[in-house]
């Protein structure tokens, strides 16, 4: 069975750190892009962080560039997300999903095959 856990969402303040864990298995993991996502209330759901599975390169949305950082640990199946200087807008439900080919037209992502449940970011003022 494939699973992605997220953990580490939470209630912190503006100009805070989290970190998020998405702890992956029942698929080969090394093969995989992994990306987290966000969605806030009322809004469309937006591409953060990706890394990729070949060369460990990552994409992050302007919107997050500078603040956050995204890693992965193989030997773990696990991949994180570092967030830093976190602002109320910053607030949305997280999920890391899973592809071996994600590609994003305009800001829709396609090709991802697995998600998680999410975990709820809340930052407040």
């Amino acid at each position: 069975e494939v699973q992605l856990v997220e953990s580490g969402g939470g209630l912190v303040q503006a100009g805070g750190s989290l970190r998020l864990s998405c702890a992956a298995s029942g698929f080969t993991f090394d093969d995989y892009t992994i990306g987290w996502f966000r969605q806030a209330p009322g809004q469309e759901r937006e591409g953060v962080s990706l890394i990729s599975s070949s060369d460990g390169s990552t994409y992050y949305s302007d919107s997050v560039k500078g603040r956050f950082t995204i890693s992965r640990d193989n030997a773990k199946n696990t991949v994180y997300l570092q967030m830093n200087s976190l602002s109320p807008e910053d607030t949305a439900v997280y999920y890391c999903a899973a592809g071996l080919h994600p590609t994003v037209v305009q800001t829709t992502w396609y090709g991802l095959d697995y998600w998680g449940k999410g975990t709820l970011v809340t930052v407040s003022s």
